[in-house]
């Protein structure tokens, strides 16, 4: 797996871990265990067959200890991540950044509000592939909005991040392997993830549901930085405002 790069990829990676070490027993285990019941019951040392079966309850306790650690894993480590890293997302108090990440064939786009914090107005009518956000241009708070397509969608470093994630055609899936986070983008559904990156880097974004001929060339990055560089881009950025980038 790639490095982590978020606050909770720690705990996914120590997850997983575990998992596969319990996969790994059982796999050691059952191939074991197999090779024994061939060798010790062959037809030349036991010509009878015994029809009583197994008189021991070891296995009924080795299950109950895969029932345990199994629990152990779901009840002490799986769900209080997916508490963490899922179901408290960011506060206000935490000043979050805050994007909106649009997938189409076969690229990823992304929205911030601008420098005011407010987003402008959007209405699927105006949405096409030059204005992907549906960014009405009339109105006064989209004026310093930022839409970038082509290039690295940048994020400060150890500040939380929100991106809500949809799609202006099919299902696709946006992935970033060292943020940790995959979550389907759905047409006409915007889903909110959050992370935190930890890392200054480049960090790949790419769409894990196969969504069509050019599925495979569809990249993005997320270019984490300093907080200070990260305030230069957004306030250049925001000069520009309106829809911006374009799909075309």
């Amino acid at each position: 797996m790639s490095e982590a790069a978020s606050a909770h990829g720690k705990g996914i990676d120590e997850l997983i871990l575990y998992v596969h070490l319990l996969m790994g027993a059982l796999f050691v285990g059952w191939v074991g265990y197999f090779l024994f019941v061939m060798f010790r019951f062959n037809r030349s040392a036991n010509p009878k067959a015994d029809y009583v079966g197994a008189r021991s309850h070891a296995s009924t306790y080795l299950e109950i200890g895969v029932a345990v650690v199994e629990g152990v894993l779901l009840i002490g480590l799986a769900i209080p991540l997916w508490a963490r890293a899922v179901d408290n997302p960011p506060g206000p108090a935490e000043k979050p950044v805050e994007l909106q990440v649009m997938a189409q064939q076969f690229a990823w786009a992304a929205h911030f509000p601008g420098t005011d914090g407010k987003w402008g107005k959007q209405d699927t009518k105006f949405a096409d592939r030059g204005n992907p956000f549906g960014l009405d241009t009339a109105d006064a708070d989209a004026k310093d909005d930022i839409s970038v397509v082509t290039e690295a969608f940048l994020l400060p470093v150890n500040r939380p991040v929100i991106a809500k994630i949809s799609s202006m055609d099919v299902i696709h899936c946006f992935k970033s392997p060292a943020m940790r986070v995959t979550q389907d983008a759905i047409p006409g559904l915007s889903i909110p993830v959050h992370f935190t990156p930890t890392k200054v880097g480049d960090y790949s974004i790419t769409c894990a549901q196969l969504c069509g001929n050019g599925h495979a060339s569809m990249k993005g990055v997320f270019k984490v930085v300093s907080q200070d560089d990260f305030d230069k881009w957004y306030a250049e950025k925001s000069k520009a405002g309106g829809a911006g980038g374009s799909f075309e």
